[in-house]
C-alpha cells in the first residue's frame, strides 16, 4: 500500500513538472520577426571605366599600281621593303608601237604645223594687197581666210593627237605616288602587263606609307555616345613589349548595318618604324560619361524573365522600378529609369521580393 501511495505522488510530481515545462515554452514563443534589410540612398556619380577592344594597323596611305597600256616590263628599279620617295621612278614598260605612233603623230604635227604657216602666210599678202582697190576680189579673200582656219583647226587636231601619244607613252614609266615602301611585287623582267587580260590580274607594285599609320577599331553601339575625337587612348601588340598611345582622329559618325558598330580611327606616327601595316593592335579605350548618372551596386539589380529592375522602398513597402543597365565596372552598374536622387533601394534585391511586401530596414 505504502507502495503505491509513493509511485503515484511521483507520477504526480513528474506531471507537473511537464505542464511546468510545456507552460514555459509558451511564455517564451514569440512572433516570428521579419529579418532586416538593407537598403542605401540613390545618388548620382560619373562612372569612369576603360573597354578592350581589337585592332587592325594599315598604312596611313596605300595604293595598288597597275599598268594603264598594254606592254612589257623592261627595267625593275624596287622590289619588297625598297623605300621610295614621291616621284621616284619604280618601273620601265616597253610598247614599241606607242613608240611608233609617237614618231607618226609627231610628223603629223610638223606637217600641219608648216601647211597652216603656208595658208595664214598666204591670206595676210591677200589681205595687204585686198586694201588698194579693185586688186583682189572679195570672194578669193573670204575663201584663202576660210583655208587659213581649216589649216589652224587640223593643227590644233595635230597638237592633241601628239600630246595624247605622249601622255600614253608617260604611262610606261611608274612612278611612286607618296613616299612609302615597297610592300609587294608581282613581276618580273619581261613580264606582260596592261589593263585588261592576264597581265591585269595583279598588281605590279603595292606602295604602303608606314612612317604614319592608320589605326582603326569598331566601337559597340552601347559605347559610342562615351568617344570623341581627340580622346587619348593606348594600344599594344603582340609581338612588342611596349605599349603605344594614339588620339582618336577620326569618327565616321554612323553605323556599320552588320556589326552594329561605329568605326573609329587613330593617327599613329611611326617614328620608330617598328610597327607594321597588317599588325592586330589591342585598343584601351577610356569612357569617360559627360554627365553624372545614377551608379548602383549590381547585388541592387535584379534581372528576371519579368525584367530587369530595382526594388525601392516606399512607405516601408516594396515597389519595382523598371530599368535599363549602363556600364559595368567591378561592383557597380549604370541604371536608367524612372529614379530620382535620394530614393530609396534594397541593397541585396531578389525575385522573391514581391510588389508591396513590407521592408524591414
Amino acid at each position: 500500500m505504502k507502495n503505491n501511495i509513493k509511485s503515484i505522488a511521483i507520477l504526480f510530481t513528474a506531471l507537473m513538472a511537464l505542464s511546468s515545462c510545456e507552460k514555459k515554452k509558451e511564455e517564451t514563443a514569440k512572433p516570428e520577426i521579419e529579418p532586416k534589410v538593407e537598403t542605401f540612398l540613390l545618388s548620382k556619380e560619373k562612372l569612369t571605366t576603360e573597354l578592350r577592344l581589337p585592332a587592325e594597323l594599315t598604312g596611313f596611305q596605300q595604293v595598288d599600281l597597275y599598268a594603264k597600256v598594254s606592254s612589257f616590263v623592261k627595267t625593275l628599279k624596287v622590289d619588297i621593303g625598297t623605300k621610295v620617295k614621291k616621284g621616284q621612278l619604280l618601273i620601265v614598260l616597253e610598247a614599241p608601237e606607242i613608240s611608233s605612233q609617237l614618231a607618226a603623230a609627231e610628223s603629223r604635227l610638223k606637217s600641219m604645223e608648216a601647211i597652216y604657216a603656208t595658208s595664214k602666210s598666204t591670206y595676210n599678202r591677200l589681205y595687204e594687197t585686198s586694201k588698194v582697190e579693185g586688186t583682189i576680189s572679195k570672194n578669193d579673200l573670204e575663201m584663202a581666210n576660210g583655208k587659213k582656219n581649216s589649216d589652224y583647226a587640223q593643227y590644233q587636231a595635230a597638237i592633241a593627237a601628239h600630246k595624247e601619244i605622249s601622255i600614253m607613252r608617260g604611262y610606261l614609266e611608274i612612278r611612286a605616288p607618296f613616299d612609302g615602301v615597297v610592300a609587294a611585287r608581282n613581276v618580273n623582267l619581261g613580264t606582260f602587263v596592261g589593263p585588261a587580260g592576264k597581265g591585269s590580274d595583279l598588281p605590279l607594285l603595292t606602295i604602303q606609307e608606314q612612317s604614319k599609320l592608320r589605326l582603326a577599331v569598331s566601337v559597340p553601339e552601347l559605347y559610342t555616345g562615351y568617344l570623341h575625337t581627340g580622346d587619348e587612348m593606348s594600344f599594344n601588340v603582340k609581338s612588342l613589349p611596349e605599349t603605344f598611345s594614339a588620339k582618336i582622329t577620326r569618327m565616321s559618325g554612323a553605323l556599320d548595318l552588320k556589326l552594329r558598330s561605329e568605326r573609329v580611327e587613330m593617327d599613329v606616327h611611326n617614328t620608330k618604324g617598328n610597327l607594321l601595316p597588317g599588325m592586330v593592335a589591342e585598343v584601351l579605350l577610356p569612357l569617360n560619361a559627360k554627365d553624372s548618372t545614377y551608379v548602383v551596386p549590381k547585388s541592387a539589380v535584379v534581372s528576371s524573365a519579368e525584367g530587369i529592375y530595382v526594388v525601392k522602398v516606399v512607405n516601408k513597402k516594396a515597389t519595382r522600378v523598371d530599368i535599363k543597365k549602363g556600364r559595368e565596372i567591378e561592383d557597380k552598374i549604370e541604371i536608367f529609369g524612372d529614379l530620382n536622387p535620394q530614393d530609396k533601394l534594397v541593397k541585396i534585391a531578389s525575385e522573391e521580393t514581391k510588389e508591396g511586401d513590407v521592408i524591414n530596414e
